[in-house]
């Protein structure tokens, strides 16, 4: 009885230990992959604050709550599985996908400097493609539905590229990674944009300090500053976030055409790059990265520009489309009739 009960705290011991290590790979396995996704995630906290731009102090967290779960969802319950099962029966599949996602990007933040440009061309461009009566319940829906897709194609990004740092792990550690990079992203990214979009009432509330201790009026001057700044620092995060978006967009592209063969694109942005950084060796690192992220930005607005006319008139054919499928089938109804 004493031998069977040793042997049993023996297997017990070894599964611990293979749990543990297994534990400390998916660790190791996840801050690999999380520190691969962190260009994306700062895109991401750029991004997202200019969707809560327009709406009362009430609704702001709100807000931010509907777009994070929309996110969790997205991570977890669609990309998760989709990414997963994709690599194992479709790889050829991810690149393409991802190549869309970039296209989408490259369209929505396109819109966007567009809409600094000239207004009127992109409303519209808009009206041309949206035609929903907007109340306020819609047009926060319509929101964060925009932003709910805009975060999807940055976390399918961020997804891709967690499992490319762990490709030769198992399924389960795999999954573990994808799914607690995800969360750990999401309360990230999220966390930090409620900060941002609620820092003006911060700032309220600090400057509201009475008396005359060193601490008090520090924190009165620290609102002000907060209360005074913050406009001009979320227009700036717009533009910022409108920017990374196709930056992003012409990122995905640009390696996407690298993944099958075509490499002018991408070799002509190094070399550029390259050649800058020979110019001023004491910042290379620093003037290869911007240099090789505002050529990206070009190739991303060049495909947004060509994008914008393109969806219209995919749009219009579709409506047209559907207009004449509708009248025909009311056609034969009523001869049916």
């Amino acid at each position: 009885m004493s031998i069977g009960l040793l042997g049993l705290l023996d297997d017990i011991a070894a599964i611990a230990k293979v749990a543990a290590a297994s534990l400390d790979d998916v660790a190791a396995q996840t801050t690999k992959a999380g520190a691969k996704a962190a260009a994306v995630v700062i895109d991401d906290a750029a991004v997202t604050p200019r969707y809560v731009f327009g709406f009362s102090a009430k609704r702001e967290l709100a807000i931010v709550a509907r777009i994070a779960a929309g996110s969790l969802r997205n991570k977890l319950f669609v990309l998760l599985p989709a990414t997963l099962a994709l690599s194992y029966f479709l790889p050829r599949m991810l690149t393409p996908l991802l190549m869309l996602g970039g296209i989408y990007l490259c369209y929505e933040g396109t819109e966007k400097v567009l809409d600094g440009i000239a207004p009127h061309k992109v409303r519209d461009h808009e009206a041309s493609v949206e035609t929903v009566t907007m109340n306020a319940q819609t047009f926060e829906d319509e929101k964060v539905g925009s932003a709910v897709k805009t975060d999807f194609i940055l976390s399918a990004e961020i997804m891709a590229i967690t499992l490319g740092a762990v490709p030769n792990a198992s399924f389960w550690i795999q999954a573990s990674v994808l799914a607690i990079v995800g969360i750990g992203i999401t309360i990230a990214v999220y966390g930090v944009v409620a900060l941002i979009v609620k820092a003006d009432d911060i700032g309220v509330a600090l400057a509201r300090h009475d008396g005359n201790s060193m601490g008090r009026v520090m924190s009165r001057k620290l609102g002000h500053a907060l209360v005074l700044g913050m406009p001009g620092f979320l227009t700036s995060l717009g533009a910022v976030g409108t920017a990374a978006m196709i930056w992003v967009g012409g990122s995905i592209i640009v390696h996407g055409l690298d993944a099958y063969d075509v490499h002018f694109v991408g070799n002509a942005i190094g070399s550029v790059a390259e050649a800058a950084a020979h110019a001023l060796p004491s910042v290379a690192v620093v003037v290869h990265w911007m240099v090789e992220t505002i050529l990206s930005w070009v190739v991303g607005l060049l495909i947004g520009g060509i994008s914008i006319p393109a969806i219209g008139l995919a749009i219009a054919f579709a409506r047209k489309f559907g207009n004449a499928f509708g009248t025909r089938v009311e056609n034969k109804t009523g001869l049916a009739d």
